[in-house]
C-alpha cells in the first residue's frame, strides 16, 4: 500500500460546473450531482461513484481517470479549516483501497461536501 500511497491524496480547489464530456463515462441510471476543479482537472460526484480526472504530460492530452464507487468506502471524516493560517479543511475516507485524504481550498464548502459523502454513502 505505500507505494500506492502518493496517488490517493487529491486537492480540490473550488465547485465547477460539470464538464459534459462526462457523459461518455457514465453507466445506464448514473447521474453527475456535482463537479470540483482539481489542480489540472476535475472531480466529479456522481450518484454511484466518485470520478477524479487527472491530466498528466506536459500537454494534458493524456488523461487519467480514477474511480471510486461509494460502496468500497467505509468509513469517512472532515475536518473544517481552524484559523487564518489553517485555510484548508481535510476529508478522509477509509476504503477497501485504502486511506485517501482529499484536501478542500478556502472556496470549497466542508459542510456541503460532508453532505454529498453522507447522501451517497448511507
Amino acid at each position: 500500500m505505500a507505494a500506492t500511497q502518493a496517488i490517493l491524496q487529491w486537492t480540490f480547489i473550488s465547485e465547477c460546473p460539470i464538464p459534459n464530456d462526462v457523459n461518455e463515462i457514465l453507466v445506464d441510471g448514473e447521474v453527475a450531482i456535482a463537479a470540483y476543479k482539481t489542480i489540472r482537472d476535475s472531480a466529479i460526484f456522481t450518484n454511484k461513484r466518485l470520478i477524479v480526472r487527472d491530466a498528466q504530460g506536459l500537454t494534458g492530452k493524456k488523461v487519467e481517470i480514477y474511480s471510486l464507487p461509494y460502496s468500497s468506502i467505509n468509513m469517512w471524516s472532515t475536518e473544517n479549516a481552524g484559523s487564518f493560517f489553517d485555510v484548508n479543511a481535510e476529508v478522509e475516507l477509509w476504503t477497501r483501497a485504502g486511506h485517501i485524504k482529499v484536501n478542500l481550498k478556502k472556496g470549497v464548502d466542508i459542510r456541503k461536501f460532508d453532505k454529498l459523502i453522507a447522501n451517497a454513502l448511507l
